[in-house]
């Protein structure tokens, strides 16, 4: 894989499997090729940190046919290697196709200690350095979108 060869330094991915893990991540994550080196920098900097990489696309993908369009908390729970909620690191593989835009992003993350985000609803993401600030994203984005 030539895009391996030519990846950034200080990935803390140990080879061209865990980087196309990794992307399929990102792929689910987002919408559009503008927020992908961002969401990929906040699961570098959890992956160097030891911290769950908590993240909703690898619970759908545990879930299956289980999933109806919506994460509640005991879904979280799910006992499955796929479930970033429960155990650290990737997944033992690939949740989805990733594209060569998602596998760029996986290997030339973009600067940043950014350890949370969240979707805005429109396609882009809201990124936080903190538990408090992204808590405060998530009542503003998530938590309201059906009150207007």
């Amino acid at each position: 894989m030539n895009a391996w060869q030519n990846r950034g330094p200080n990935l803390g991915l140990d080879s061209p499997e865990e980087a196309l893990v990794l992307a399929s991540i990102i792929e689910k994550e987002s919408d559009g090729l503008a927020d992908r080196a961002q969401i990929s920098q906040v699961f570098h900097l959890r992956l160097k940190k030891n911290m769950k990489l908590q993240t909703d696309p690898t619970v759908i993908y545990a879930l299956g046919e289980r999933f109806d369009g919506d994460i509640r908390r005991r879904d979280l729970r799910v006992d499955s290697p796929f479930n970033t909620y429960r155990y650290r690191g990737l997944p033992p593989t690939p949740i989805a196709l990733p594209s060569l835009a998602s596998i760029e992003a996986a290997l030339h993350p973009a600067e940043g200690d950014y350890l949370y985000f969240v979707a805005r609803g429109d396609g882009s993401s809201q990124f936080s350095r903190t538990l408090k600030e992204h808590n405060a994203a998530v009542r503003r984005y998530q938590l309201s979108k059906g009150d207007s």
